[in-house]
C-alpha cells in the first residue's frame, strides 16, 4: 500500500493547487489572554463546503484513472465528508453516488444534492452505510472514497500542515481533532518531517476514544456505539493506515466531553465571531478546559468543520447563557387573587430582570386550589444578579424555586 510521506503531501499540495481555499491562520488575542499561550485560529470551517474534508477527497479525484472517472465514485458519510466529494466530484464531471444513515439531518442530506450527488439513504448507523456503499462499489464497479483510512486522502489532508508551517513560521504546537485519524496523520507527517520539535496533539470525543484505545492496544480497536454532539470525529475504531501515522509522529492525545465541546463552541461563536460544529471545536475545548501539557507554545488549533445542526446549535446556546447566568427560569407560588402577578412583576422590573416568557398555569404542580403557578424565563447579567433577584423575592415573601 502506498505510504504517506511528506513528499506524497507536497505533490497533493500541487496537484489541488487553487481549487481549495487557503484558510486563514489569524492569533487571537483574547484566547491567547485566557489561555495563557500564542493562539492562532486555523478556520477550515471557511471552506466552500463547510470543512477540511474536501481537501483529501479532491486529491483522491485528481489520481483517478479516465476510466475510473467515467464509471464514477462513490462514499459514505453523514456529513462533510459526502460533501467534499459531491461537490469536488462535481466540478470534475465525475458521477458520485454518497450512502447516507437514514437518520441523517435533513439539512446535510440537502446540501449533499444540491452537490450534484445521488443521495442514497440506509442504515442505520455510519457503519451500516458504508456496508451498503462498499456493496454499491463491487456491484457497479465505482471507486469508493475513503473518509480516512487512504493514503491519498490523508495526504490531502495534510496540506493543511503545510500552509500551518508557512503561515505561522515560528510554530511550536498544532492541537488537531481526531476521528479516524487522517487529518492530524497528514498534518502531523508534514509539520514533523519539517521541524520535528513541534509538538502535536490530538483530541477526542470522551466518549469514543478510539484513536486512543488504539494506541495503547497496538493495534485498532472497535468501540461501542456512543452518541456525542462532535458526530464529525464519532468513529468507532482507528484506521489501519491512520493508526501508525499517529503512533510514529503525535506526541499527545486528550480527550473532551459534550459540556467541554458545547462551551468551545460558544466561546468560538461569541468571542471569535465564527461557527463551528462540535468536531470543529474539539480541539479549542482541550485547550479552554488546560487538557494538554503544553506551556507557552505558540500554537495552532484546528477549527475543521462548521456544518452544525441550528437546532442544535439553538440549545447549545440556551446552555450556555444558563450556565453563565444569563438566564434563568424559576417558578413561583402566587396567592390566586388579584394582584398577586402585578406584586411579583413590580419585584423583578425593581431588579431590572427581562422577562423573556411566562407560562401561567392553575391545574397542574399541585397547587392548592387557592394557590396558582408561574414559571418566568428571565433576561440576567450573571451569578450577583440571580442571588439580588432570589433575595428580592424573599423579601417580599414569594414561594419560589430555580428551574433552570
Amino acid at each position: 500500500m502506498e505510504s504517506v510521506t511528506l513528499a506524497s503531501i507536497e505533490a497533493a499540495r500541487e496537484r489541488i493547487g487553487d481549487a481549495i481555499h487557503l484558510s486563514p491562520c489569524q492569533l487571537s488575542h483574547h484566547l491567547s489572554e485566557h489561555i495563557g499561550l500564542p493562539v492562532y485560529l486555523k478556520l477550515e470551517n471557511l471552506q466552500r463546503t463547510g470543512s477540511f474534508k474536501e481537501r483529501g477527497a479532491l486529491n483522491k479525484l485528481l489520481t483517478l484513472s479516465p476510466e475510473e472517472r467515467k464509471r464514477g465514485v462513490i462514499a459514505a458519510s453523514a456529513g462533510n465528508h459526502a460533501q467534499g466529494v459531491a461537490f469536488h466530484a462535481t466540478k470534475l464531471g465525475v458521477r458520485s453516488q454518497i450512502v447516507m444513515p437514514q437518520a441523517t439531518p435533513l439539512v446535510k442530506v440537502v446540501s449533499t444534492r444540491g452537490f450534484g450527488a445521488e443521495v442514497i439513504l440506509h442504515g442505520a448507523n455510519y457503519d451500516e452505510a458504508c456496508e451498503e456503499a462498499l456493496a454499491r462499489c463491487e456491484q457497479q464497479g465505482l471507486t469508493f472514497i475513503h473518509p480516512f483510512d487512504d493514503p491519498v486522502v490523508i495526504a490531502g489532508q495534510g496540506t493543511i500542515g503545510l500552509e500551518l508551517l508557512e503561515q505561522i513560521p515560528d510554530l511550536e504546537a498544532v492541537v488537531v481533532p481526531i476521528g479516524g485519524g487522517g487529518l492530524i496523520g497528514g498534518i502531523a507527517c508534514a509539520v514533523k518531517e519539517r521541524n520535528p520539535k513541534i509538538r502535536v496533539i490530538g483530541v477526542e470525543p470522551e466518549k469514543l476514544p478510539s484513536m486512543l484505545r488504539a494506541r495503547e492496544a497496538g493495534m485498532p480497536i472497535t468501540l461501542a456505539p456512543q452518541a456525542t454532539i462532535a458526530d464529525g470525529i464519532a468513529v468507532r475504531r482507528a484506521g489501519d493506515v491512520t493508526l501508525p501515522l499517529v503512533s510514529r509522529y503525535v506526541d499527545e492525545i486528550v480527550t473532551v466531553d459534550d459540556e467541554e465541546i458545547a462551551s468551545a463552541i460558544l466561546t468560538l461563536l461569541e468571542q471569535e465571531k465564527t461557527l463551528a460544529e462540535g468536531a470543529g471545536a474539539a480541539a479549542l475545548a482541550a485547550l479552554l478546559q488546560a487538557k494538554t501539557s503544553l506551556r507557552h507554545r505558540r500554537t495552532a488549533v484546528l477549527v475543521c468543520g462548521g456544518n452544525i445542526d441550528v437546532t442544535l446549535l439553538a440549545k447549545i446556546i440556551a446552555r450556555g447563557l444558563v450556565k453563565d447566568g444569563r438566564l434563568l427560569r424559576i417558578r413561583v407560588y402566587l396567592q390566586d387573587r388579584p394582584g398577586a402577578l402585578l406584586q411579583l412583576t413590580e419585584v423583578l422590573a425593581r431588579e431590572r430582570a427581562n422577562i423573556v416568557e411566562t407560562v401561567h398555569n392553575r391545574a397542574y404542580y399541585g397547587v392548592s386550589l387557592g394557590e396558582t403557578v408561574i414559571d418566568v424565563t428571565l433576561e440576567t447579567r450573571g451569578a450577583a444578579h440571580i442571588t439580588a433577584i432570589n433575595h428580592a423575592l424573599g423579601e417580599a415573601v414569594f414561594r419560589f424555586e430555580r428551574i433552570l
